[in-house]
């Protein structure tokens, strides 16, 4: 059965960057481009040329991609021509093979808003998209409002629609701009406007998520036939966002019937790219990655309870959905006070470690961890410090080094300017083979403010490990995480750590102790030793002489 082809369009660098907070440079652009491509969607839209100075330089820049890379603007203004309206044209000038133009299709929008008469607004539109026709450019219609206005006046919605569609506009897009049309909503009036007389293979579905239904509402459009999709990465947009594409490209790809009916330019192979992808975004961003995002969150494929657990080593989809490797994402099977030896195998399975059925060890690692979790440890995420407890009791984990100690002082003191700063400084001593070696950081950034006194520990500590220095070079922590645990005096901090490599590893430790140094300092050894231990970094022989 031949498929029919789905078109995946992206608005991350347009419509993403209303995100609240968000901000990107023109170096960050090029990176988020270069990946859309490599991920394979078809018209990557760059931002509004003329709009800023971001978008404009990113248009002059702007990589060689295979996918259509597609300027953003809006329809002339009335009492003009298209040929004579300045902003119009400050989109043609990018010089793009498509234009995407933004147009009311809601009166009340059209004569509240813009205070011109419903027959101007439907002017603009058919002149703007003949002007963008006649310059040889792919010509699409952004119907902004056009569910509220359909719903509202559907005669003057679809006329609008009309107007762009005789014009010659390769694709109308349907645009949900408020985000509260519900699924159902939406698959109806796309329905309607295909009967209507506008080909369904040539509509597109832009959806917004104020009621979490972005994904849902762009499904029901497929479904009543429209064939272009509009999104972002990691559902990035104004207010909720929009429809997620890291979400919404593994169900085309991987779900029925979509798997079956539709085709898009993503392959198997490029989809295996997707947590990738997310996790690539967030690093931009300096955003923390969503745990619980569907396909690529850390814990979208995490299996807690001990009969989950048991079932997914039977077979692994009594509990999962798709394949955690064909969107590039891995099962976790967490360690807590709830599980039982079948998590435990399966855990230790997954860190090579073959264990007997019945060995004393493994209630014996159990027991530590429940009661290391009594004193306020949490092993759930932090599978790293699992796997270096389970190691240490299985006689499996390497003495890479010995900490003899470390100190951190924070100082007040008077700067250039006469002001009053602080300044950490940490102090770590540790023996590799019989040689100690002795490091000293501050937390002073390149801006000349202080990091603090973790940042000064963490600096130190991983100044000079001899022989396990290059492993640790490219470590970066990611994330901190401050919990305390018991209230009043007695208070217990936990602190979990996330850290990443230069292949794109990330993992978890945990920390505890009344004192925040000392559990920010065991997370960072934890962190150091797991990094050294998935290295397989070997212990110099010195070392293991003990000279």
């Amino acid at each position: 059965m031949t498929k029919d082809r789905l078109y995946l369009y992206d608005t991350t660098l347009r419509d993403g960057q209303q995100t609240q907070g968000v901000q990107f440079s023109t170096g960050d652009k090029m990176e988020i481009a270069e990946a859309l491509d490599a991920l394979g969607v078809d018209y990557i839209e760059g931002g509004w040329p003329g709009a800023n100075p971001t978008d404009s330089a990113f248009f002059e820049a702007r990589p060689e991609t295979r996918a259509t890379f597609t300027a953003f603007g809006m329809t002339k203004r009335a009492g003009m021509s298209a040929e004579n309206d300045d902003v119009l044209a400050a989109v043609l000038n990018a010089g793009t093979s498509a234009v995407c133009l933004v147009g009311k299709t809601h009166d009340f929008h059209v004569e509240r808003a813009l205070g011109i008469t419903l027959p101007e607004n439907v002017e603009n539109i058919a002149k703007s998209v003949a002007h963008i026709v006649a310059q040889g450019r792919e010509a699409l219609f952004d119907a902004e409002h056009f569910f509220d206005g359909y719903k509202a006046n559907p005669a003057y919605a679809l006329e609008c629609l009309r107007a762009a569609h005789d014009a010659g506009a390769r694709w109308s897009v349907l645009c949900d701009t408020n985000g509260g049309t519900l699924p159902v909503e939406i698959g109806r009036i796309v329905s309607e406007v295909i009967a209507a007389g506008i080909p369904g293979a040539q509509l597109g579905i832009h959806t917004h998520n104020d009621t979490d239904n972005a994904i849902a509402g762009s499904l029901a459009a497929i479904d009543a036939g429209v064939r272009q999709v509009q999104g972002t990465l990691n559902g990035l947009g104004e207010r909720c966002g929009n429809a997620n594409l890291i979400a919404l490209i593994p169900t085309l790809l991987l779900k029925e019937p979509y798997a079956s009916l539709y085709e898009t330019g993503v392959s198997m192979t490029a989809l295996k790219g997707m947590t990738r992808t997310a996790r690539l975004l967030d690093d931009i961003l300096n955003r923390v990655p969503q745990k619980q995002s569907p396909y690529v969150g850390a814990s979208a494929f995490a299996h807690k309870a001990g009969l989950h657990a048991s079932a997914i080593i039977k077979d692994p989809s009594t509990y999962e959905h798709v394949d955690p490797s064909a969107v590039g994402n891995s099962r976790i099977v967490p360690m807590s006070n709830q599980a039982g030896q079948s998590n435990l195998r399966e855990r230790l399975r997954e860190m090579d470690v073959q264990v007997e059925k019945g060995n004393p060890a493994l209630g014996r690692i159990l027991d530590v961890v429940k009661a290391r979790e009594t004193e306020g440890y949490s092993y759930d995420t932090a599978q790293a410090s699992f796997e270096l407890l389970a190691r240490r009791e299985l006689g499996q984990l390497p003495d890479f080094f010995e900490v003899k100690r470390y100190k951190v002082t924070v100082e007040r003191r008077k700067n250039k300017e006469n002001r009053m700063v602080s300044l950490s400084e940490a102090v770590v001593v540790v023996k590799i083979g019989g040689e100690k070696r002795l490091s000293v950081s501050e937390s002073m950034d390149e801006t000349g403010s202080d990091r603090g006194p973790v940042n000064a520990l963490a600096k130190a500590l991983a100044k000079d490990l001899g022989p396990y220095q290059a492993a640790i070079d490219e470590m970066r922590l990611v994330d901190f995480k401050v919990r305390i645990t018991q209230g009043g005096t007695e208070a217990v901090t936990r602190v979990i750590i996330d850290s990443e490599d230069a292949q794109g590893a990330r993992w978890s430790t945990v920390g505890v102790s009344p004192n925040i140094v000392d559990a920010s300092f065991e997370a960072l050894l934890d962190a150091i030793n797991w990094k050294l231990l998935r290295d397989r970094v070997q212990i110099p022989q010195r070392a293991l002489a003990g000279e």
